[in-house]
């Protein structure tokens, strides 16, 4: 079934939406579309490929369709054919070649669309503007436009190291070797690995920060260009060899998003209920793979049988002391979790989460002290004191992963409104309607 297909989510005459309350345990079996991730990095070598490549079963939300229409801008041909998969149709792409032309590329709110893509505008011929939605321009691109300097891109900023900006593309990318300070995103890391094989001379990349968080995004970088045929060296965990050299173009198939995965999975925990995904992957460069450890140690029972991943609510939820640096795109629904847990939680390894769609930290302790309740804003974290919360509005700062902790709290709580759940489609546009799919309330919705 295609997105288009869903019900728009009911919403009241404010505009925000009132998240259900589950009357009881729920228990489903929900599907997830593809991942925002995987689908944004395999579009991306696909149009730098040395042929043409089809995406099976990829994620259809704003993210992806802003990464197509900035790749479509830069010359590939992305064709949508119709496929399997319930969530829409396959994508064949047919890679674009050093093109002349002017081009503007519109970011929207997509970190992978801003830091994937600008390496590839040095790639074209012509003057690219990048830009964004105004409330993404502060977010974080300094050191990328700094490392493509030095890697030989021409980029005019106006001395502002942020969005917008324009590249003048020549053609080709010298490459060569770069240190960088990825502290802030590992997308940094991930967009110039991308583009590597097709520089001059290939990439050695160095991260001299303090810190390198989300590694398992890189990982999945790493696997995504190995499976078209790019070896990429490790000498040491903080730097990447990677050769010049053709990417293979390829048929490939995109697991289901495991981090849109949290808010369903969070769901039994909370209500003591099951919810299974299918086609959850043995093995997954995701961060959302950690779901089924971090949610064991909170207290519920977790299994997988034939590539179903469960879990069932044991009626217990733990509080937790928890590093989430290599997965901090979970913090929110874990959050929201800790919020009924039967003592204090800890989230830490977060602090670069300042720096995503919202402040994520002040974000999330702003809202549930909006409810009554209590947390922290610590440095590199935040603490959670559950408390008895109440009713009120609970805000989306623009950002997908707000809106579906407010939904996760609202099962708990009567009377959470979410200002603007339409937000979610930036990687999961059917959220609304498989959370009421979920607690059976989807004819309601349709009617």
């Amino acid at each position: 079934m295609s997105s288009a297909a869903y019900s728009p989510a009911p919403v009241s005459d404010d505009g925000s939406w009132p998240a259900p309350v589950a009357e009881g345990p729920v228990r489903a079996e929900v599907a997830v579309p593809g991942s925002k991730s995987l689908t944004n990095r395999e579009l991306v070598l696909a149009a730098i490929a040395d042929g043409p490549s089809r995406l099976i079963s990829p994620l259809h939300s704003d993210d992806s369709a802003r990464m197509i229409d900035a790749l479509r801008a830069l010359g590939a041909i992305i064709e949508a054919v119709p496929g399997e998969g319930r969530f829409g149709p396959d994508l064949v792409v047919t890679p674009f070649e050093q093109t002349g032309g002017d081009a503007v590329v519109d970011c929207g709110q997509a970190g992978t669309v801003m830091r994937f893509v600008t390496p590839l505008a040095g790639l074209t011929r012509g003057e690219v503007t990048v830009t964004a939605h105004e409330s993404a321009l502060h977010r974080p691109m300094g050191e990328m436009i700094r490392s493509l300097r030095e890697l030989g891109v021409d980029i005019d900023d106006g001395g502002r190291w942020m969005l917008p900006f324009m590249v003048h593309g020549h053609g080709h990318v010298r490459g060569g070797e770069v240190t960088i300070d990825a502290s802030a995103s590992s997308q940094f890391v991930s967009g110039l690995l991308l583009a590597a094989p097709r520089f001059d001379v290939g990439l050695r990349l160095v991260h001299h920060g303090e810190r390198l968080p989300s590694l398992p995004h890189i990982d999945m970088t790493v696997e995504a260009l190995g499976h078209r045929g790019v070896h990429v060296e490790r000498p040491n965990d903080r730097e990447w060899l990677v050769p010049a050299g053709p990417i293979r173009g390829k048929d490939l198939t995109i697991e289901p998003d495991l981090s849109n995965a949290a808010p369903f999975l969070a769901a039994a925990a909370l209500t003591g209920g099951r919810v299974s995904i299918p086609h959850w992957p043995v093995h997954s460069t995701q961060p959302g793979a950690l779901l089924a450890d971090i949610l064991s140690e909170m207290g519920a029972r977790v299994s997988r049988r034939s590539g179903v991943l469960s879990v069932t609510g044991t009626g217990e939820i733990r509080g937790i002391d928890l590093d989430l640096s290599a997965a901090s795109e979970l913090t929110p629904s874990l959050f929201a979790l800790a919020a009924f847990a039967d003592s204090p939680s800890t989230l830490h390894g977060i602090g670069h989460i300042r720096g995503h769609e919202t402040d994520r930290i002040a974000a999330l302790v702003g809202n549930l002290r909006a409810l009554g309740g209590e947390a922290e804003e610590l440095d590199d974290g935040i603490r959670i004191v559950p408390r008895p919360l109440r009713g009120g509005l609970w805000r989306a700062h623009h950002d997908h992963r707000m809106a579906t902790a407010g939904a996760i709290i609202g099962l708990k709580v009567p009377g959470v409104s979410v200002d603007d759940i339409g937000t979610t489609a930036k990687t999961l546009p059917e959220f609304p309607q498989l959370w009421r799919e979920m607690l059976g309330l989807a004819d309601e919705a349709a009617g």
